[in-house]
Formats: C-alpha cells, structure tokens, sequence
C-alpha cells in the first residue's frame, strides 16, 4: 500500500469548481434481478417516476453550473443508469470498468464503446474485476478504493499503476454498503463524510487518521443513502432524506442540495451512482470545463 499522510481541514470559506459529469438516462431501468440487499424483483418499478427524478437530478447539476454529457441506455441494461460503475476517467486516462456480475457484465464494454466515440484516446478496459467509482472516490490527489464485495484488491494496484495516483485501500464489511460510494463521500480535496460501521475496523482506523475533520454519518442518514452523493466543494447534492447528514453539512460551512431519488434506491441507487465525475489530473494546475 501507498504511504500517506494525514490532511487537516483549513475552516477557510468554500468555494464551488465547476464539474462535468457523465449520466446515463434510465430509459430500460427495472428491478428484475437482485444483486445486492435493496433490489427485490417482487418490488413494482415505476419508471415514469424514477425518469422524472433522474430528470431533477440532471437539472439540478446544470442548475449549479455543472455540465452534463449524457450516454444513452442499452435495452436490457437496467443498471446502466448507474453510471458512477461504468469506469474511471482522470486527466487524458479512462479505464472502463469490468463488473463482478454476469447481470451487469455488458456495461462495461457499452461504456468502453461511448469512451472511445468521445475521444478518450488514453483507454483501457479493466482486466481486474473493478466497478469504477462506485469503488475509486478521487480525494485531491489521492484515490480512495474498496474491496470486500465488488472490486478486488488487485483492481486497486491495477489503477495505481494506470493513473499513476496513490491508492489507499479499504475494506466493506456490511452488505447493505457494497460500495465505496454508499459509505463514503467526497467534499473536496481534503476532506470526506463516511458512515464509519460500514468499514472493518482496520479502515476505520485508517480513514480517522486520513480524515479526523470528516463527518460522521448516522444509521439513519446511511440507510437512505446519503452519503451517495456528489460535492462541488460548496453545494453537497445528496438524499432529500438524509435529515441529520444535511445538518452536519451546514454546520462545516457546505450547502446541502437534497435530491429525491427513492426510485431509484429500490436498485441500491443514488446521486451518486447516478454521476461519473471527468476529473480533471489533480497534479495539473486548474483549467475550465469546456462548454
């Protein structure tokens, strides 16, 4: 593993970038297998719904200034509205992701095909099982990882050596959190909120030392999934239903944008899995998103 060092928060004011992101509409989205504790098949989906919300999500982002760039659904490919899974884009470097199951597989390859039509010359495929950022949450220049029901530990050393980024494992201990994504989210380059009983209690160690400014999310607010959310440093665009996470937010100086997307958890899906960040390199200095 990657030596590191701890980063402490400055209370200095905050200030939103601009983003660009990549979301996939859910046209084909359904719940008719179950891969992780949210899904039940029995569960009736209403897609109209879960559409519209999606649709608030997209405003909302291009509301707050952020740019969208949309890849359109493939029939039979419920879960591709989840984009954050689809891969890893930092710089001029892409990874397209391999998934752990046969349900899923196809994404990665339909991702790869719309990397490439984009212009990402600098792509890969995964050969480790990986499932993008549900797993890789970019900290400044450091790339937080999780193993323990998706992505596996030679995933980790695979995108290391790819992005030329250190890679600080960590381990998910509880079912209902199967990815790094739905216990843990980024607010800027320093810091993080996480739910801290998702965690083995060797990570949990290890993120309180990374991150002792981080908040600390409750049982309440990680059963909504609220800490499946995305940050543009200032506004944290999270679950309208994570009440506690929302309060915490205010009180280090960020502004909580809830986000209805019940429809979408029935999948184990949030604001989150629903967003694939374009990072810009970290180590490069600052440039515009491209309008």
């Amino acid at each position: 593993m990657t030596s590191v060092t701890t980063l402490r928060l400055e209370p200095a004011g905050r200030q939103p970038s601009p983003r660009r992101f990549v979301m996939c509409r859910p046209d084909h989205f359904d719940v008719f297998y179950s891969i992780n504790p949210w899904m039940n098949p029995r569960e009736p989906v209403d897609r109209a719904l879960a559409l519209s919300q999606w649709e608030t999500l997209r405003a909302t982002f291009e509301q707050f200034g952020h740019r969208i760039d949309v890849v359109p659904g493939e029939p039979g490919l419920p879960d591709m509205v989840f984009a954050a899974n689809s891969g890893l884009i930092v710089g001029d470097r892409a990874m397209s992701a391999r998934f752990t199951h046969s349900e899923r597989a196809a994404e990665g390859p339909a991702y790869h095909r719309w990397f490439a039509q984009r212009g990402l010359t600098e792509l890969v495929g995964a050969q480790e099982i990986n499932e993008g950022e549900g797993d890789f949450l970019l900290v400044g220049e450091r790339m937080l990882a999780a193993t323990g029901f998706r992505s596996s530990i030679a995933a980790h050393r695979e995108v290391e050596r790819y992005f030329d980024l250190a890679v600080v494992s960590l381990e998910l201990v509880d079912p209902r959190f199967y990815h790094l994504d739905t216990a843990l989210m980024v607010l800027d380059d320093v810091n993080v909120a996480y739910f801290p009983p998702a965690f083995s209690a060797e990570s949990q160690a290890l993120l309180a030392g990374l991150y002792p400014d981080a908040i600390r999310a409750t049982d309440a607010d990680a059963v909504v999934l609220g800490l499946n959310g995305v940050s543009d440093g200032l506004n944290v665009f999270i679950s309208s239903r994570a009440d506690n996470l929302a309060s915490e937010l205010r009180g280090q100086g960020y502004n909580p944008v809830g986000v209805d997307l019940s429809e979408l958890l029935k999948a184990g899906g949030g604001v989150k899995c629903c967003t694939l960040e374009i990072h810009e390199d970290p180590r490069s200095a600052p440039t515009a998103v491209a309008s």
